[in-house]
């Protein structure tokens, strides 16, 4: 009987709370957030393209820089003298060129527009961060736990093949019993090496976010507490905001203020030209010849519009279309996503209940029950066996159903725009 009041105390340490992860807890998963923020180089690396796309988009607006203008004009090739010839000037000039109406301020508006998209961009590199980061260590949590159970059953397997021995050297039961325990202690020492195998697996997904050395660190005991998410009609209509979203709201603008750049090439660009001419030598009147200041105005005339401003006029409103299509085209996976996570949370948090509240408990009465019959000789060992396999699967599914609960939720804060 002395095997019998063993079984029932592992049993007991096995349901008491906080029996998982009591080791000490050193990487919780709030440090493991702000390690992989910190190592991460896709958010930095956009609000560096956001920072340059607004200094061109001041650039942009700017008219182009003026040329200067140093020539001679009507110098006599026979004596290259300055003097000789009423018309030869020594001349300096300024030319501004100007872009045809808004042009300018339409390309200072789409350059702020586009570093918009890549600020918005790195809002949703981070949160990709932060949604990944935490399905990874609750991975890695999951096989720790998984491991502990395990270990823990080990023990109760232990004490059965204790217990068909005994019976068998009884003359109660036969070798059988014996064997097929001794064969189920050695599939669980398969399982359970096969458990730490896909620990280490996770553990290097979550170093490929954190660190090699930071994840094999000791995780925290217990089931983080993420931010609840909103329901579903507050996370519905919050996707339209999603810097997902946002990124291609920005490029619609952005695709929008191009048409308006085509319909600036039906205006003519024009250019200033102001021109002084000094003049050397006297007048036949003994005067000394007169400077010279001219002033022009130069024009480009837009013909054959149907050539090429109609045809960037249409270019753009096509990009501007698949711009739109693109948006809508991203939203709606967004809003495919959301469905499907929502449901999949909803679902998996009932199932959470029910092991917690039933299937746990029930599982483990009837485990032990079914040891006392074995024990009297009222049932066989495969009943035994059966109990017990039962027990260690309902234990490692309600662990495998909180922890997917929980990596639902880290996604649908993702889809909430949670920690942007």
């Amino acid at each position: 009987m002395h095997v019998l009041v063993r079984v029932a105390v592992v049993m007991l340490c096995l349901h008491a709370p906080g029996a998982r992860g009591a080791e000490a807890a050193t990487l919780p998963l709030g440090e493991a957030e702000r390690l992989a923020l910190a190592r991460d180089v896709s958010a930095p690396a956009r609000t560096a393209q956001a920072e340059a796309l607004r200094e061109q988009s001041v650039a942009a607006a700017q008219l182009p820089d003026p040329k200067l203008k140093l020539g001679a004009m009507s110098l006599p090739t026979d004596t290259f003298s300055r003097s000789q010839e009423a018309m030869t000037q020594l001349q300096i000039g300024v030319v501004q060129n100007f872009p045809p109406g808004r042009t300018l301020a339409l390309r200072g508006d789409r350059g702020a527009a586009m570093a918009a998209a890549a600020d918005a961009m790195a809002d949703a590199e981070r949160l990709r961060v932060l949604r990944d980061t935490r399905i990874a260590w609750l991975e890695v949590q999951y096989q720790i736990e998984a491991e502990h159970i395990l270990v823990q059953s080990r023990g109760l397997f232990t004490d059965l093949v204790e217990v068909t021995r005994a019976q068998y050297a009884s003359g109660r039961r036969n070798q059988q019993d014996v064997l097929r325990a001794q064969l189920e202690l050695a599939l669980l020492g398969d399982r359970l090496l096969q458990v730490r195998t896909r620990q280490d697996e996770a553990r290097a997904g979550l170093g490929r976010l954190i660190g090699p050395a930071e994840a094999r660190r000791p995780l925290t005991a217990g089931r983080p507490q993420l931010p609840v998410p909103p329901d579903y009609a507050t996370l519905a209509q919050g996707l339209p905001r999603h810097p997902l979203i946002a990124v291609e709201d920005r490029r619609v603008t952005a695709s929008q203020l191009d048409v308006g750049l085509a319909r600036q090439r039906y205006k003519p660009a024009w250019s200033l030209d102001v021109t002084y001419g000094d003049s050397a030598g006297t007048n036949p009147d003994g005067s000394d010849r007169p400077d010279y200041l001219s002033a022009m105005v130069l024009l480009d005339v837009p013909l054959f519009a149907d050539k090429r401003q109609d045809r960037l006029l249409a270019a753009s409103q096509k990009e501007v279309q698949a711009a739109s299509l693109t948006r809508a085209d991203r939203l709606y996976e967004l809003q495919r996503m959301l469905e499907a996570e929502h449901a999949r949370w909803r679902l998996l948090n009932e199932r959470r209940q029910h092991y917690e509240e039933r299937l746990i408990t029930e599982a483990g009465q009837n485990a032990l029950a079914a040891l006392r019959a074995y024990e009297t000789a009222v049932t066989d060992f495969s009943t035994v066996m059966r109990a017990r396999i039962t027990e260690l699967d309902l234990r490692l599914d309600a662990l495998r159903v909180a922890v997917d609960a929980a990596q639902v939720q880290a996604r649908l804060l993702y889809l909430a725009g949670e920690g942007a």
